[in-house]
């Protein structure tokens, strides 16, 4: 078992401003949201991080969203 500790969310304005690696992404339309944590096996690209946060939000190419950023403490 492990327990991911969330940092508060960071609005931010551009996608260069991320790292898989280093932080997780929340992506925001209207009602519809969705998160992914940081440091993912297999997820080694912002475009991929985005693409999965926005899938399990129901958010649709095309459709503007909202980007936010955070960082986890991973405990095992």
């Amino acid at each position: 078992m492990s327990v991911d500790i969330l940092s508060v969310p960071e609005m931010i304005e551009e996608e260069s401003l991320l790292d898989p690696g280093k932080y997780g992404v929340i992506v925001e339309h209207g009602y519809k949201r969705g998160l992914l944590l940081p440091d993912l096996e297999g997820v080694d690209t912002v475009d991929l991080q985005i693409e999965i946060a926005n899938r399990k939000a129901g958010i649709h190419r095309g459709e503007k969203y909202t980007l936010y950023r955070f960082t986890a403490d991973r405990y095992h």
